[in-house]
């Protein structure tokens, strides 16, 4: 088992391989019920490691951070579920 520090250290060595800046265009076609799950897991993940970052966020820019929560709301958006999503989230009390 690893300790913390050596799993930042591998993050760390992973981001900084040349080409990881690079962009990637992602053609995807998922069903609008994966689309609201997957943004679902995005926000509890990025909601719970701000408190107590562990893996990958122990290193990750707020820029990337930001970057992934634009790319959650941008999948809802095409989707046409913001305003479900939305109205999902008023149950649950986020």
């Amino acid at each position: 088992m690893m300790t913390s520090n050596e799993v930042v250290k591998v993050y760390e060595t992973l981001l900084c391989i040349p080409g990881m800046n690079d962009l990637v265009k992602l053609d995807l076609k998922i069903s609008r019920k994966q689309v609201l799950l997957l943004t679902q897991v995005i926000k509890r993940g990025l909601e719970s490691e701000a408190e107590s970052p562990t893996g990958i966020f122990t290193v990750a820019t707020k820029e990337g951070v930001a970057d992934l929560s634009k790319i959650s709301n941008d999948c809802l958006e095409k989707a046409g579920l913001v305003e479900l999503s939305q109205k999902l989230n008023t149950f649950q009390g986020i």
